[in-house]
């Protein structure tokens, strides 16, 4: 491990809001935190939404600064990249934002039942190979609601047309109707936003959100509820077109993306 992330490392053991739980050191009756976010650490009653795999922390920042009325989480395995979000949170006094370094299947182990209000999901990988890692599949949602209130609201947003279009198909295939569904949300002319948008939608963006756009790239929105425990989720059975541009050198010139 380099110099700089062992630094980076030693920086968050000593800011008040990180907190970090790699595998080994999840004791077998989860986080203390757990049902506690509230009262230990915000001390507050305001809704709680996570971002799950928050990289640097961007987005969670640009929403805590946004709705001061609202808690946030940001959530990643690799604790050197959120290094960025929580300093800024440190540096800008932003108590209503925290960053969990831990992989998003243990959820459960981190939150009570309907402690969390909302999730964000950001720019994920794809996992075109992968379905049980698919941020938005069957087996992570059967996670998510776990921890979620009901009704809660799972967002997404994505420059792949092939998640974007798995997680439609996934929505259908379980009778789950999307609370709302663009497939470019850059698209729509100013003054008209979708009362299903979330405020501040196309405001926040982050750093693979540029490079998305200055590639030529279509912003993709969908949001949706997660019924109960009752009712088993069910992969789609379609065939989709992988995304074909993951592989290309950064300065290709993409084409037109009119796969969504």
């Amino acid at each position: 491990m380099g110099k700089n992330k062992l630094k980076k490392f030693a920086d968050m053991e000593q800011m008040e809001c990180v907190f970090q739980y790699p595998f080994s050191a999840l004791g077998a009756e989860g986080c203390p935190m757990r049902g506690k976010w509230h009262s230990d650490y915000f001390q507050n009653d305001n809704p709680l939404s996570l971002e799950l795999g928050c990289g640097k922390g961007e987005y969670t920042v640009g929403l805590a600064r946004r709705f001061p009325s609202r808690d946030f989480i940001g959530i990643d395995i690799k604790g050197a990249r959120m290094w960025t979000g929580a300093r800024q949170a440190t540096q800008e006094g932003l108590g209503n934002v925290a960053f969990l370094r831990t992989s998003i299947e243990l959820l459960g182990a981190f939150f009570s039942p309907g402690e969390v209000d909302q999730i964000w999901i950001t720019f994920p990988d794809p996992q075109m190979k992968k379905p049980r890692k698919r941020l938005t599949g069957t087996t992570m949602l059967a996670t998510y609601r776990k921890v979620m209130r009901p009704g809660g609201r799972i967002h997404l947003k994505t420059d792949s047309p092939f998640l974007f279009t798995y997680t439609r198909e996934m929505l259908r295939a379980n009778g789950i109707t999307p609370l709302a569904c663009c497939e470019d949300i850059y698209a729509v002319p100013a003054g008209e936003t979708p009362h299903e948008f979330p405020e501040g939608l196309t405001d926040i963006r982050t750093y693979y959100e540029q490079q998305w756009l200055s590639r030529g790239m279509k912003i993709k929105y969908i949001s949706f509820t997660v019924p109960g425990p009752e009712v088993e989720l069910v992969e789609p059975e379609v065939e989709i077109e992988p995304d074909p541009y993951r592989a290309y050198p950064r300065h290709t010139v993409l084409p037109t993306d009119n796969n969504a």
